[in-house]
Protein backbone atom coordinates (compact mmCIF):
# COMPACT_ATOMS: atom_id res chain seq x y z
CA UNK A 1 0.00 0.00 0.00
CA UNK A 2 2.69 2.38 0.48
CA UNK A 3 4.05 1.60 -2.65
CA UNK A 4 1.30 2.35 -4.10
CA UNK A 5 0.63 5.54 -2.41
CA UNK A 6 4.81 6.37 -3.51
CA UNK A 7 4.60 8.73 -6.48
CA UNK A 8 8.10 6.90 -7.83
CA UNK A 9 6.10 3.55 -7.50
CA UNK A 10 3.44 4.70 -9.68
CA UNK A 11 5.98 5.59 -11.83
CA UNK A 12 7.47 1.73 -12.04
CA UNK A 13 3.85 0.33 -12.99
CA UNK A 14 3.22 -1.22 -9.57
CA UNK A 15 -0.14 0.28 -8.97
CA UNK A 16 -0.85 -2.14 -12.01
CA UNK A 17 0.33 -5.29 -10.47
CA UNK A 18 -1.81 -4.28 -7.54
CA UNK A 19 -4.62 -3.64 -9.41
CA UNK A 20 -4.07 -7.16 -11.45
CA UNK A 21 -4.66 -9.13 -8.39
CA UNK A 22 -8.03 -7.79 -7.25
CA UNK A 23 -11.03 -9.06 -9.14
CA UNK A 24 -14.79 -7.74 -9.33
CA UNK A 25 -17.02 -8.75 -7.01
CA UNK A 26 -20.76 -9.30 -7.53
CA UNK A 27 -23.52 -8.02 -5.33
CA UNK A 28 -25.66 -10.70 -3.76
CA UNK A 29 -28.52 -7.89 -3.75
CA UNK A 30 -28.80 -7.63 -7.37
CA UNK A 31 -28.86 -11.30 -8.49
CA UNK A 32 -31.94 -11.40 -5.71
CA UNK A 33 -33.41 -9.27 -7.64
CA UNK A 34 -33.14 -9.98 -11.02
CA UNK A 35 -33.43 -13.77 -10.41
CA UNK A 36 -36.33 -13.80 -7.73
CA UNK A 37 -39.48 -15.73 -9.67
CA UNK A 38 -41.68 -13.93 -6.93
CA UNK A 39 -40.90 -10.26 -8.35
CA UNK A 40 -41.99 -11.93 -11.55
CA UNK A 41 -45.53 -13.11 -10.76
CA UNK A 42 -45.84 -9.84 -8.99
CA UNK A 43 -44.93 -8.09 -12.03
CA UNK A 44 -47.04 -10.04 -14.35
CA UNK A 45 -50.16 -9.73 -11.51
CA UNK A 46 -50.20 -6.13 -11.51
CA UNK A 47 -49.75 -5.88 -15.37
CA UNK A 48 -53.01 -4.22 -16.07
CA UNK A 49 -55.42 -5.19 -19.06
CA UNK A 50 -57.83 -3.37 -21.15
CA UNK A 51 -60.57 -5.11 -22.80
CA UNK A 52 -60.51 -3.60 -26.60
CA UNK A 53 -62.86 -0.62 -27.01
CA UNK A 54 -65.76 -0.71 -29.50
CA UNK A 55 -66.54 1.98 -32.56
CA UNK A 56 -69.17 3.54 -30.36
CA UNK A 57 -66.58 4.29 -27.59
CA UNK A 58 -64.12 5.77 -30.10
CA UNK A 59 -66.32 7.55 -31.27
CA UNK A 60 -67.33 9.33 -27.98
CA UNK A 61 -70.51 8.14 -28.21
CA UNK A 62 -71.92 10.65 -31.23
CA UNK A 63 -73.41 9.19 -34.41
CA UNK A 64 -71.64 10.22 -37.53
CA UNK A 65 -73.22 10.30 -40.93
CA UNK A 66 -72.00 10.15 -44.38
CA UNK A 67 -73.68 11.51 -47.39
CA UNK A 68 -73.37 10.74 -51.18
CA UNK A 69 -74.83 13.08 -53.58
CA UNK A 70 -76.22 10.92 -56.27
CA UNK A 71 -76.89 12.53 -59.72
CA UNK A 72 -80.06 12.04 -62.26
CA UNK A 73 -78.61 9.39 -64.65
CA UNK A 74 -77.65 6.95 -61.47
CA UNK A 75 -80.80 6.59 -60.31
CA UNK A 76 -82.23 3.74 -62.02
CA UNK A 77 -78.83 1.93 -61.49
CA UNK A 78 -79.13 2.73 -57.77
CA UNK A 79 -82.62 1.27 -57.66
CA UNK A 80 -81.74 -1.63 -59.38
CA UNK A 81 -78.98 -2.72 -57.49
CA UNK A 82 -80.30 -1.33 -53.95
CA UNK A 83 -79.93 -4.63 -52.30
CA UNK A 84 -76.38 -5.38 -53.54
CA UNK A 85 -75.50 -2.07 -51.70
CA UNK A 86 -77.43 -2.57 -48.66
CA UNK A 87 -76.61 -6.11 -48.38
CA UNK A 88 -72.58 -5.41 -47.58
CA UNK A 89 -72.97 -2.14 -45.85
CA UNK A 90 -75.68 -3.11 -43.20
CA UNK A 91 -74.52 -7.01 -42.66
CA UNK A 92 -70.91 -6.51 -42.90
CA UNK A 93 -69.75 -2.75 -41.53
CA UNK A 94 -72.66 -3.06 -39.17
CA UNK A 95 -73.84 0.51 -40.54
CA UNK A 96 -76.92 2.10 -41.22
CA UNK A 97 -78.04 3.06 -45.01
CA UNK A 98 -81.08 5.25 -46.40
CA UNK A 99 -81.52 6.87 -49.81
CA UNK A 100 -83.49 10.15 -48.90
CA UNK A 101 -85.85 11.24 -51.97
CA UNK A 102 -85.84 14.88 -50.66
CA UNK A 103 -82.16 15.83 -50.52
CA UNK A 104 -81.42 12.74 -53.30
CA UNK A 105 -78.17 11.57 -51.20
CA UNK A 106 -77.57 7.96 -49.79
CA UNK A 107 -76.94 8.60 -45.76
CA UNK A 108 -75.19 6.66 -44.45
CA UNK A 109 -74.73 6.15 -40.06
CA UNK A 110 -73.51 4.35 -37.44
CA UNK A 111 -74.86 2.90 -34.61
CA UNK A 112 -74.03 0.85 -31.62
CA UNK A 113 -73.29 -2.14 -33.41
CA UNK A 114 -70.75 -0.66 -35.40
CA UNK A 115 -67.22 -1.65 -34.40
CA UNK A 116 -64.60 -0.53 -37.00
CA UNK A 117 -63.95 2.71 -36.52
CA UNK A 118 -63.04 3.13 -40.38
CA UNK A 119 -66.42 1.34 -41.56
CA UNK A 120 -68.09 4.60 -42.33
CA UNK A 121 -65.34 5.25 -44.87
CA UNK A 122 -65.26 2.50 -46.46
CA UNK A 123 -69.55 2.71 -47.17
CA UNK A 124 -68.86 6.25 -48.23
CA UNK A 125 -66.35 4.98 -50.94
CA UNK A 126 -68.14 1.88 -52.17
CA UNK A 127 -71.09 4.08 -52.47
CA UNK A 128 -69.65 6.90 -54.34
CA UNK A 129 -67.35 4.46 -56.65
CA UNK A 130 -70.88 2.93 -57.59
CA UNK A 131 -72.38 6.60 -58.51
CA UNK A 132 -69.50 7.36 -59.96
CA UNK A 133 -70.14 4.39 -63.14
CA UNK A 134 -68.63 1.69 -61.35
CA UNK A 135 -70.00 -1.85 -61.17
CA UNK A 136 -71.40 -3.14 -57.62
CA UNK A 137 -68.97 -5.88 -57.84
CA UNK A 138 -65.75 -4.08 -58.75
CA UNK A 139 -66.78 -0.99 -56.02
CA UNK A 140 -67.21 -3.98 -53.52
CA UNK A 141 -63.07 -4.05 -53.19
CA UNK A 142 -63.17 -0.93 -51.62
CA UNK A 143 -64.92 -3.03 -48.61
CA UNK A 144 -63.02 -6.15 -48.71
CA UNK A 145 -59.21 -4.54 -49.40
CA UNK A 146 -57.73 -1.62 -47.74
CA UNK A 147 -55.17 -0.26 -50.49
CA UNK A 148 -57.53 0.13 -52.67
CA UNK A 149 -58.16 3.72 -54.24
CA UNK A 150 -60.50 6.34 -56.23
CA UNK A 151 -59.85 8.94 -58.44
CA UNK A 152 -61.06 11.64 -60.86
CA UNK A 153 -59.48 13.78 -63.22
CA UNK A 154 -60.42 15.99 -66.05
CA UNK A 155 -59.08 15.59 -69.60
CA UNK A 156 -58.81 19.41 -69.82
CA UNK A 157 -56.32 18.84 -66.87
CA UNK A 158 -53.59 16.92 -68.80
CA UNK A 159 -53.97 19.50 -71.86
CA UNK A 160 -56.37 22.12 -72.35
CA UNK A 161 -58.53 20.94 -75.65
CA UNK A 162 -61.82 22.35 -77.00
CA UNK A 163 -64.16 20.87 -79.92
CA UNK A 164 -63.32 18.04 -82.10
CA UNK A 165 -60.11 17.82 -80.43
CA UNK A 166 -61.21 16.98 -77.30
CA UNK A 167 -63.69 14.45 -78.69
CA UNK A 168 -60.68 12.90 -80.85
CA UNK A 169 -58.78 12.91 -77.26
CA UNK A 170 -61.57 10.59 -75.29
CA UNK A 171 -62.05 8.39 -78.49
CA UNK A 172 -58.14 7.46 -78.11
CA UNK A 173 -58.71 6.84 -74.56
CA UNK A 174 -61.66 4.54 -75.69
CA UNK A 175 -60.38 3.46 -78.36
CA UNK A 176 -62.69 1.24 -80.83
CA UNK A 177 -64.91 -0.70 -79.12
CA UNK A 178 -63.40 0.27 -76.10
CA UNK A 179 -60.51 -1.98 -76.93
CA UNK A 180 -57.65 0.52 -75.37
CA UNK A 181 -59.85 1.38 -72.24
CA UNK A 182 -59.18 -2.74 -71.96
CA UNK A 183 -56.06 -3.20 -73.06
CA UNK A 184 -55.23 -0.41 -69.89
CA UNK A 185 -57.34 -1.88 -67.20
CA UNK A 186 -56.20 -5.48 -67.96
CA UNK A 187 -52.50 -4.78 -67.86
CA UNK A 188 -52.66 -2.44 -64.91
CA UNK A 189 -54.87 -4.11 -63.16
CA UNK A 190 -57.15 -0.88 -62.29
CA UNK A 191 -60.59 -0.35 -63.28
CA UNK A 192 -61.59 2.94 -65.79
CA UNK A 193 -64.77 4.68 -66.42
CA UNK A 194 -65.04 7.42 -68.96
CA UNK A 195 -67.97 10.22 -68.10
CA UNK A 196 -67.91 12.33 -70.61
CA UNK A 197 -64.70 14.66 -70.19
CA UNK A 198 -64.17 12.62 -66.62
CA UNK A 199 -62.27 9.51 -65.71
CA UNK A 200 -62.20 7.80 -63.21
CA UNK A 201 -59.78 4.89 -61.87
CA UNK A 202 -60.06 2.40 -59.56
CA UNK A 203 -56.99 0.67 -58.02
CA UNK A 204 -53.92 0.77 -55.99
CA UNK A 205 -51.57 3.42 -55.58
CA UNK A 206 -49.11 2.08 -57.76
CA UNK A 207 -51.62 0.81 -60.39
CA UNK A 208 -53.35 3.75 -60.56
CA UNK A 209 -50.13 5.80 -61.05
CA UNK A 210 -49.40 3.47 -64.47
CA UNK A 211 -52.71 3.60 -65.69
CA UNK A 212 -52.79 7.44 -65.40
CA UNK A 213 -49.47 7.99 -67.00
CA UNK A 214 -50.70 5.57 -70.46
CA UNK A 215 -54.13 7.83 -70.54
CA UNK A 216 -52.17 11.28 -70.24
CA UNK A 217 -49.50 9.75 -73.08
CA UNK A 218 -53.34 9.33 -75.01
CA UNK A 219 -54.39 12.28 -74.60
CA UNK A 220 -50.92 14.08 -75.28
CA UNK A 221 -50.98 12.20 -79.02
CA UNK A 222 -49.20 9.15 -78.38
CA UNK A 223 -50.49 6.36 -80.86
CA UNK A 224 -52.22 3.44 -79.08
CA UNK A 225 -48.99 0.90 -79.72
CA UNK A 226 -46.49 3.04 -78.44
CA UNK A 227 -48.37 3.37 -75.06
CA UNK A 228 -48.93 -0.30 -75.00
CA UNK A 229 -45.50 -0.92 -74.70
CA UNK A 230 -44.69 1.74 -72.34
CA UNK A 231 -47.10 -0.02 -69.51
CA UNK A 232 -46.28 -3.39 -70.55
CA UNK A 233 -42.61 -2.46 -69.78
CA UNK A 234 -43.69 -0.92 -66.64
CA UNK A 235 -45.71 -3.96 -65.80
CA UNK A 236 -43.39 -6.48 -65.81
CA UNK A 237 -41.09 -4.44 -63.66
CA UNK A 238 -43.52 -3.76 -61.11
CA UNK A 239 -43.83 -7.92 -60.94
CA UNK A 240 -40.32 -8.50 -61.01
CA UNK A 241 -40.06 -6.06 -57.74
CA UNK A 242 -42.76 -8.15 -56.24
Amino acid sequence: LRAARDPLAVEYGVVEAFLDEFTAVKSRRSSKRRHDPGMDCEAAVKRPHFPPLSGDKLKGGADELRKVAVPANRYTPLKENWMKIYTPIVENLQLQVRFNLKTRNVEIKTCKDTLDIGALTKASDFVKAFVLGFQVEDALALIRLDELFLETFDVTDVKPLKGDHLSRAVGRIAGTGGKTKFTIENVTKTRIVLADTKIHLLGSFQNIKMARTAICNLILGSPPSKVYGNIRTVASRTAERF
